[in-house]
């Protein structure tokens, strides 16, 4: 039997519960310091929500009613499996402690699930909340994940992140060998950015101390400021074909710290918000198969040139 050339997001999963897992999508209703005005407003350029909420997924419902409703959703495919309640939607430690600690055990509490993926950003942290994370981890499985989304903090400030990449490393910093799985987002393609700076950051990323990577192909959607910048001046954007995507996979993967374990290569927006880079629908899955067969057929593997 081939290995994969990667350290793949399934094998870890299994090695780690012995069974599938299916992550349950949440929204908490919270929002982003970029967006209410502490830090900046609009959010990130890039950022439309609706993009990967599913329908289940709605704040005016309960933390408990969300994952029944998704559970069943997913009951339907798959009926043995247990799930992790997924803090998905914006910044998910971006509101009042004690409420962001009774949603959390919440969730906790529900009979089927076996654990928390908490997604937010490097600055909506603070060591209370690092502290009740890891007491939690000592009996649940607790893995928070950071939007990176790039390296350098030219890109950060043109995307209107309104943090910088010392406070990623910070974060990091604060959060590290408490017991929690820490996982990380980066976006490949944002404007700006040369290729050489795209692959650069697989040595920055690799330098975090993270169990988990999520690498995403930029895609400009509808409602979103980039849309708008895109339309105005699209030379300014150099967005991968699909095959030039693979090739870059290839060279990026071999820079990764070789214990890393990679989520995802891609995103797929609906095809209804959609805007570019269009690759005739093709699903994340045949993507990603299509990465594993280019880094076996040219003697790539994950850490290879780390």
């Amino acid at each position: 039997m081939i290995t994969k050339p990667y350290n793949s997001y399934s094998t870890y999963i299994k090695q780690k519960f012995g069974k599938r897992v299916q992550k349950v999508s949440l929204d908490t209703g919270f929002t982003c310091p970029n967006r209410d005005g502490t830090k900046g407003i609009g959010g990130c350029t890039y950022c439309n929500n609706n993009t990967f909420n599913p329908y289940y997924c709605k704040p005016k419902k309960s933390i408990t009613q969300q994952l029944n409703d998704g559970i069943a959703f997913f009951a339907k495919k798959y009926k043995t499996q247990e799930y992790l309640a997924y803090f998905q939607a914006y910044s998910n430690t971006y509101a009042d402690i004690e409420l962001v600690k009774s949603l959390y055990l919440e969730a906790l509490n529900h009979p089927k699930i076996v654990g928390l993926v908490i997604g937010t950003r490097p600055d909506c942290i603070n060591e209370d909340l690092i502290q009740f994370l890891s007491d939690l981890a000592k009996r649940n499985y607790i893995s928070l994940e950071f939007g990176v989304e790039s390296t350098l903090n030219k890109t950060l400030d043109f995307i209107n992140r309104c943090h910088s990449f010392e406070e990623t490393i910070a974060a990091y910093e604060l959060s590290k060998n408490k017991g929690i799985e820490l996982g990380a987002h980066v976006i490949i393609g944002l404007p700006g950015e040369t290729r050489e700076e795209m692959l650069h950051h697989a040595n920055e990323l690799s330098k975090l101390p993270i169990n988990t990577l999520k690498i995403h192909q930029l895609q400009i959607v509808k409602h979103t400021m980039m849309a708008r910048q895109y339309e105005t001046n699209p030379e300014f954007f150099q967005l991968f074909s699909l095959n030039e995507y693979i090739q870059f996979m290839g060279k990026f993967v071999s820079k990764l710290r070789p214990d890393i374990t990679i989520e995802r290569f891609t995103s797929e927006s609906p095809a209804h918000l959609l805007v570019a880079p269009k690759w005739n629908g093709i699903k994340n899955f045949e993507i990603t198969s299509k990465i594993e067969k280019y880094l076996l057929e040219n003697n790539f593997w994950q850490g290879k040139n780390f």
